[in-house]
């Protein structure tokens, strides 16, 4: 398998809505043993700023979504420092479940309404967190965020961004 391969089959999970990690199976592939690990490089590089003015800002900040158990350390080893950090590994609940972003209310401790979810999936991120009633930001940004920014759906979430550096200037 190439890179091309597993990247272009990918991509085409993503702009079918099917789960992405049925990638292994669609290329008849072993699934890796361990997740891969998360690095300064894999990073965007308005992230930590992004989270540090909402910090500074006064604003509860959560981090959650779709990971491996293990996570939360890689992130706070990189820097993050968020009110919490979650897995759906350590939640035992993944997105697009009801369940995961009523966890999220529940460890953010504010009423959904207070909470402004970012994400860069319609159906995963936006749509779910919308129906929990939340607040959205869709941010056009990764493989999902590219190929669902032009699906009409985007127009339901309540911001769109191109950048994390767009929300910091919220905060300032």
């Amino acid at each position: 398998m190439t890179p091309f391969a597993l990247m272009g089959t990918l991509g085409a999970l993503i702009a079918q809505y099917k789960d992405h990690r049925g990638v292994w199976d669609v290329l008849g592939v072993e699934r890796p043993a361990e997740p891969p690990s998360i690095d300064q490089a894999d990073l965007y590089p308005d992230a930590l700023s992004c989270l540090q003015a909402a910090r500074d800002a006064g604003l509860v900040v959560g981090i959650a979504g779709n990971q491996p158990s293990g996570v939360e350390a890689q992130l706070h080893e990189l820097g993050f420092n968020a009110d919490f950090i979650a897995s759906s590994a350590a939640w035992g609940v993944a997105k697009p479940s009801g369940q995961f972003f009523s966890r999220v209310v529940q460890t953010a401790g504010h009423d959904a309404s207070a909470i402004l979810y970012v994400g860069d999936r319609l159906d995963n991120d936006i749509l779910p967190a919308r129906a929990a009633g939340m607040r959205t930001a869709f941010i056009r940004r990764g493989p999902w965020g590219y190929l669902h920014a032009q699906r009409p759906e985007v127009d339901l979430a309540d911001v769109r961004l191109e950048s994390l550096t767009e929300l910091t200037r919220a905060f300032t």
